[in-house]
């Protein structure tokens, strides 16, 4: 699954639009490196999300597309969530 429609799915982004500004302004990476919308996602991807003064990195447990809304907290594991104050 791509990076802009996994934010977007599992509501960490509430917008596709916006997960892919994200991207386009290097505040998502994947395992270290800066991520374009296109990159795909698989299971084990270390995830960074900077947005505003919140940083949030976890883990991809599954990239695939759950059959039930209430099974998108199963696609990853938070690692950290920190607020910049």
């Amino acid at each position: 699954m791509r990076i802009d429609k996994f934010l977007k799915v599992t509501r960490i982004i509430k917008r596709r639009t916006v997960a892919k500004d994200a991207c386009d302004g290097g505040r998502i990476t994947v395992n270290g490196r800066e991520a374009k919308p296109s990159k795909e996602l698989s299971a084990g991807d270390e995830v960074t999300v900077s947005f505003g003064n919140r940083k949030i990195k976890f883990v991809v447990e599954s990239a695939e597309l759950p059959k039930n809304q209430a099974d998108v907290s199963s696609m990853y594991r938070i690692i950290s969530d920190n607020t910049d104050k």
